[in-house]
């Protein structure tokens, strides 16, 4: 497959973090939904000093490679997109992904920043195999990791607490070849 751009998609582009992101992100992390969304820990908002000294705590070594998250048209920030755990000697990683502002959700920026990371994944990293966790009431995240070719491959049963009620973390990879035949 050729490619003009390796960080272009249809609609948005992979970047680096920049100096004003923290103060963006932070906003995001005052919407507990999308806290309890994004990570299974607890939801806690985090301030912009924080968001950056955990940026700076990840930038060292080669096992997590994250980017931002910017629309093509204005340059908006709309999220964050990571590769992380990657085991080299395994040719495999795990996947994280956040749409930070909820306007920003159900517009197809999720599909394509999943295909620009799964294809940097599978080009660039040469990774044979992408995973991740996803809470079970997620349903909108769910429905896009299906959309570019992630199937389900079991279940931590019971494994989120929230509100009084246990979900589970639903597990969903793709191989390399998957993604590739579903790219023709």
């Amino acid at each position: 497959m050729m490619m003009n751009d390796l960080f272009k998609g249809k609609y948005l582009k992979l970047t680096a973090e920049r100096d004003s992101d923290a103060e963006e992100m932070a906003r995001w992390q005052e919407n507990s939904d999308y806290l309890r969304k994004v990570d299974t820990d607890f939801a806690v908002p985090k301030s912009s000093a924080a968001l950056r000294e955990y940026d700076a705590s990840k930038r060292n070594g080669s096992k997590n490679f994250e980017f931002r998250l910017r629309t093509l048209d204005d340059d908006t920030l709309i999220g964050f997109v990571a590769l992380h755990g990657i085991e080299w000697n395994n040719q495999a990683c795990l996947l994280a992904i956040g749409i930070g502002n909820p306007d920003h959700r159900g517009k197809g920026y999720g599909t394509d920043a999943l295909n620009l990371i799964l294809r940097y994944a599978f080009y660039e990293l040469n990774m044979n195999r992408v995973g991740l966790d996803v809470i079970s009431y997620n349903l909108q995240a769910i429905k896009a990791y299906e959309k570019v070719g992630f199937k389900t491959e079991g279940s931590m049963r019971s494994a989120v607490l929230r509100d009084g009620k246990k979900y589970d973390r639903v597990i969903m990879g793709i191989l390399r070849d998957e993604w590739l035949k579903m790219q023709n």
